[in-house]
């Protein structure tokens, strides 16, 4: 039984003209598995050096077009590979992205590759944040919203997963920053709630509740939402668009709503994006991904820019009711310390974005205080360390997300000992003297998280909401 029902055929006939053998590609392959596709995580490791790993593993690898690090899987029985256990993926070296959902980042980046301030309006679970944050660098601050609170969980595991500590979370309706925080972003991706038309190859449910009406309905936020992103984006600045839906209604009728709206925000092609983006660019310029064509989930991106001059922001001083302080110098020199023959961050050249909060320190990105002052943060940055009078204690986010300044050596665990870390398990030493300070845990080079020698023990201080049953190690 096919996943698309006779009515929505008949939709999609009507407003795409598609001949006979088209549409018998698109329905063929929407009623076939979605293959699995991943991100290398450039804040961790290169492209190649990941590609290399995977291989070597017996990993069979396709370029995807349009993202220089991303690749499908292409070998038979990929379900089996257990992908979110594989210790590659539990160190932050790659995410687990659907192909198609890696065109809005592609597209923000290849626009304005240089933005400071930017806004991922509908974040949750992480893919677009994270790539934006790999893309953009530690030198940009992004503003992660998610309406759902409960979403906000993985929204942050994720983001302290792959090391994204330029990230600012919160919790809002995205309709809100519009009035809330107007022509405050560089750049903005609204990746809008939708129908899910492009998803049925991963859920077969996904057109259950489809209808005309339900379009008309979802239509109305989208364009709620996009006249919130134009509020929000700066003159100058760069908006794009997506869905995973495939209709006129919520993706080209959205985009000529922002258009006839405001005079001062111009379209701007996409059709350049990648060498085979003519496949799926519209006469407009828009990318729309239906499934045939790069056997892919069904997508849609515009982009547009605000009439102007993109400026810096000037620098702001914290709201009021700040609840951190600055460090003292001898909390500094400790920190200096702590760190001396463990890592080569940088405190000097950090300590304008150092905070403290009762005994513990923080690392926040440049925009924090800018958004402080406009709207409540769930989470900003990264915890450093904290402080104790028996010995100061590094911080998980710290390790993963500066991992490549500590030192690998001395504390290189083997694949039964990774597993065991992975699992929570405190890991039993061997018999030479061990070092009383907290160390970093490593495996292939990349970090694990912080371990504390006690006795003849390394107490394992990984998260517990990181602990994983089946880690996949080897």
């Amino acid at each position: 039984m096919s996943v698309l029902t006779p009515e929505y055929l008949a939709h999609i006939q009507q407003q795409q003209q598609f001949d006979s053998q088209q549409m018998e590609r698109f329905e063929a392959i929407s009623n076939q598995s979605l293959r699995k596709s991943i991100r290398v995580n450039r804040l961790k490791i290169t492209t190649t050096e990941l590609r290399q790993r995977l291989e070597q593993k017996g990993f069979e690898l396709e370029p995807i077009p349009w993202c220089n690090d991303g690749f499908w899987i292409t070998q038979d029985r990929v379900e089996e590979l257990q992908l979110g256990n594989l210790v590659e993926h539990l160190q932050g070296l790659f995410y687990i992205q659907e192909a198609s959902s890696m065109l809005p980042a592609q597209a923000l980046y290849f626009l304005e590759p240089e933005a400071k301030e930017v806004l991922d309006m509908a974040a949750a679970p992480g893919s677009k944040t994270t790539q934006l944050a790999a893309l953009l660098g530690k030198g940009s601050s992004i503003v992660a919203n998610e309406l759902s609170a409960s979403r906000i969980k993985v929204l942050h595991a994720n983001l302290q997963r792959c090391g994204a500590s330029n990230t600012i979370l919160t919790n809002l309706d995205g309709r809100s920053f519009g009035e809330q925080a107007p022509e405050f972003f560089d750049a903005i991706l609204l990746d809008a709630p939708c129908g899910g038309e492009g998803t049925v190859r991963k859920d077969p449910n996904a057109l259950q509740n489809w209808s005309p009406q339900a379009l008309q309905k979802i239509s109305h936020l989208q364009k709620q939402l996009i006249d919130s992103a134009y509020a929000a984006l700066k003159p100058g600045g760069t908006l794009i668009y997506s869905t995973c839906t495939l209709s006129f209604e919520e993706n080209q009728q959205v985009c000529e709503h922002l258009l006839q709206t405001y005079d001062d925000i111009k379209l701007q092609p996409l059709d350049g994006l990648f060498e085979s983006a003519g496949q799926c660019a519209t006469k407009e310029g828009y990318l729309h991904v239906f499934p045939h064509l790069f056997d892919s989930e069904g997508f849609f991106v515009a982009a547009f820019k605000k009439s102007g001059t993109l400026s810096a922001s000037p620098s702001v001083s914290p709201p009021k009711k700040w609840p951190f302080t600055r460090p003292n110098k001898k909390t500094l020199h400790d920190l200096e310390q702590l760190l001396l023959n463990l890592s080569s961050f940088d405190v000097q050249a950090n300590q304008p974005y150092i905070w403290q909060r009762e005994n513990t320190l923080w690392l926040f990105p440049p925009l924090t205080f800018k958004v402080a002052k406009s709207m409540r943060i769930s989470r900003a940055g990264i915890k450093l360390v904290e402080l104790h009078k028996n010995g100061d204690r590094l911080n998980h986010d710290f390790v993963m997300a500066f991992g490549e300044t500590f030192q690998k050596k001395g504390m290189s665990l083997d694949d039964d000992t990774t597993r065991d870390f992975y699992r929570g398990i405190d890991l039993i030493t061997s018999g030479e003297k061990a070092s009383k300070s907290e160390a970093v845990a490593f495996y292939n080079d990349f970090p694990l998280g912080v371990v504390k020698p006690i006795q003849n023990k390394l107490k394992n201080r990984l998260p517990r909401n990181l602990v994983r049953d089946n880690p996949i190690v080897g």
